[in-house]
């Protein structure tokens, strides 16, 4: 086979969640097939550092300059005269060409937009709504992340099942436990953080429910509240006015911690260094960081809704992510029961270790096969 991938949003990896997918897809094809053949699409200012096999031609792209990712990839890229057998774009099927002239397969993450819109970017949620059943309809097959989003996926754009093929991602070769006075040593210099904290990472979605974790973590004895404070990292985009303020509301801002983005080289320390990991989200596709923060060894606390039972399965405290109650005992008792939390660490450690990246190429080639060949 000769395979076109839209590698574009590899520029982002590590950054993102479509961007990690993309960087870490070429990098396992890279390490399983010798076999066929592939043409990337790539930025023309991206720092490689996979050492790619003969079987990998990098076609550069040039960048617009300082514009965002969606109106970037959203411009697709020419495949006339490439004599491709299947083309591949992961970043939701965004940029898929008009002309046809191979099957086309899309990574399609989620359906976030037709069940909670008023969580989604607004340039994302444009494209998504003016193009994403032309892109579904004009794809041969579509690869996602969870049975859940195939269910999703199948319901919501009438789609065959026996057309959507499951991949599920897993957690980066850096996420993995540390010598944690070095890591406390790293996050305290570089991020100001105390030696003990509660820990979210992602976005700041309202999907992703931080004002619940926030009520959530008031509502714990202040003997808990003194030892371990609560870290929400990540960008803080539009909505970090609405948890700042929620802080207050609930006589917490001394305790909750935004530290911003962290840098990626930082992440592993910032994991190594929590408490205990909580995932309060409404809806997720996947969900990667409660994998992350579980290769670490450190303790999970997950929503049970949508993909979160299919992925983490017994590997962490689940709770109702309505139910501020439930999500405030559970913090205490992973907290508090030493027994709880070593079972947590041991399973969770088994269920990240189940996961991993080459595993999802070799599934994704199958998929390429089962689309070209039937």
């Amino acid at each position: 086979m000769k395979i076109g991938i839209d590698a574009r949003a590899a520029k982002w990896y590590r950054g993102t969640g479509i961007g990690t997918y993309t960087y870490q897809l070429i990098n396992s094809l890279n390490n399983i097939d010798d076999l066929n053949k592939y043409l990337l699409f790539i930025n023309c200012n991206y720092n490689n550092d996979i050492k790619f096999k003969d079987n990998f031609i990098l076609k550069t792209i040039a960048d617009k300059e300082n514009s965002p990712f969606w109106d970037q990839v959203n411009i697709p890229n020419s495949i006339s005269n490439t004599n491709l057998d299947i083309y591949h774009v992961p970043q939701n099927g965004v940029g898929l060409p008009i002309q046809k002239n191979c099957p086309f397969v899309i990574t399609l993450h989620d359906t976030i937009p037709l069940h909670m819109p008023e969580t989604v970017g607004d340039r994302y949620l444009s494209i998504f709504n003016s193009n994403m059943k032309w892109i579904v309809d004009n794809s041969d097959g579509i690869i996602t992340v969870s049975n859940f989003s195939k269910e999703d996926i199948a319901r919501d754009f009438n789609y065959p099942k026996d057309k959507i093929f499951v991949t599920h991602l897993a957690s980066e070769s850096i996420y993995k436990p540390l010598n944690k006075t070095i890591c406390k040593s790293i996050i305290s210099k570089h991020y100001n953080l105390p030696p003990n904290y509660i820990l979210y990472v992602g976005g700041f979605s309202p999907r992703k429910n931080i004002v619940g974790l926030i009520k959530a973590y008031s509502k714990l004895p202040n003997n808990i509240k003194e030892k371990h404070k609560l870290v929400i990292a990540g960008s803080k985009g539009k909505s970090y006015s609405i948890y700042k303020k929620c802080t207050y509301d609930y006589n917490v801002e001394n305790n909750v911690i935004f530290p911003g983005f962290i840098s990626m080289n930082h992440m592993p320390y910032l994991y190594n260094c929590s408490s205990l990991f909580v995932y309060p989200s409404f809806y997720e596709g996947f969900g990667l960081p409660p994998i992350e923060a579980m290769a670490c060894g450190i303790p999970v606390i997950s929503s049970n809704v949508t993909s979160m039972p299919e992925i983490i399965e017994d590997a962490a405290l689940f709770f109702t992510p309505e139910d501020i109650d439930e999500l405030s005992s559970k913090i205490e008792e992973a907290l508090c029961d030493e027994n709880i939390r070593n079972s947590l660490i041991i399973k969770g450690f088994k269920k990240s270790s189940s996961l991993s990246w080459n595993n999802a190429g070799k599934k994704t080639l199958y998929a390429y096969n089962k689309i070209i060949h039937g």
